[in-house]
């Protein structure tokens, strides 16, 4: 069984991180090994939270896992607190990163055109570090804007998210994907992402759906992860990731509850298992 190195925190509530990236990788057939950041009561979108910061034992299960001379498939980080554990995920990809797996970096920084309280101007530098160790990163259009130190204040043209990508993809990622990208219909939301091998553009559309969820970005690096695992194509794997967040979230929306509880992927789960019904993939 192939094996996922899954680098976030664990939330006791709230689907965000590893809380949504085990059940996915998990339902898609892979044995997901988690190295957990921080143990949270609930997610950092609840007020008054409870942390335990795990930043001093991380070198020593990381050390552990050496000496068990673990091989993972893929290795997967996701939100990171402090530019000490950057630098502990940065000997990590060192450590296990090798020609014949990928890495992953979902570079968690912020979204809605600012920064996740607690960011700042070195964690976006080592975040940058961090992309350039990884073959895929799943910024959202904020996070590619602070990667690149552009202004995501105004509104952003489809070209100009298109230059983002191919911009990015010279830090060394060979596919750079930017989620909640514009596009020209305001009914629908876009995903972009490009190859640097061969120079392609894709893009995936869905219906805008007006809400909101904590955790669907860690969801969706959770798919691309998972399908990139199993063969996909790179549009194929935003396809698919696209259409699972567009159903959970529909599958939500419904409901009155919460939406700081994320969306409800339980409900979804067995869609990433599917055929899907019809590609939506194009070149752009």
């Amino acid at each position: 069984m192939k094996k996922v190195a899954a680098i976030e925190d664990l939330s006791g509530y709230g689907r965000a991180s590893l809380t949504v990236a085990i059940p996915i990788l998990s339902s898609m057939g892979y044995q997901v090994c988690p190295l957990p950041t921080a143990i949270l009561s609930a997610h950092s979108e609840y007020k008054n939270f409870r942390s335990v910061d795990l930043t001093p034992h991380m070198s020593g299960i990381i050390d552990h896992w050496k000496e068990l001379g673990l091989y993972f498939d893929a290795i997967y980080s996701g939100y990171l607190a402090s530019v000490e554990q950057m630098d502990i995920v940065s000997r990590f990809f060192e450590d296990f990163g090798h020609k014949d797996n990928f890495i992953l970096v979902d570079p968690v920084l912020g979204d809605h055109n600012r920064l996740y309280p607690g960011m700042s101007q070195e964690m976006i530098g080592g975040m940058r570090e961090l992309c350039k160790q990884a073959r895929v990163i799943t910024p959202n259009l904020t996070e590619a804007a602070f990667l690149l130190g552009e202004s995501c204040a105004g509104q952003v043209s489809v070209k100009e998210a298109v230059e983002w990508c191919r911009r990015l993809s010279e830090y060394g990622p060979e596919y750079v994907i930017i989620t909640s990208a514009p596009s020209e219909n305001n009914n629908n939301v876009a995903t972009i992402a490009y190859d640097r091998t061969d120079k392609r553009m894709w893009r995936v559309m869905c219906d805008y759906v007006p809400a909101s969820y904590p955790g669907t970005g860690d969801a969706f690096a959770s798919v691309i992860t998972g399908c990139l695992l199993k063969g996909d194509s790179l549009p194929e794997a935003v396809d698919r990731a696209v259409y699972f967040i567009n159903m959970g979230i529909k599958a939500t929306f419904g409901y009155r509850q919460d939406p700081l509880d994320g969306m409800n992927q339980e409900k979804v789960l067995h869609y990433l298992n599917e055929p899907l019904p019809y590609y939506r993939y194009e070149l752009l």
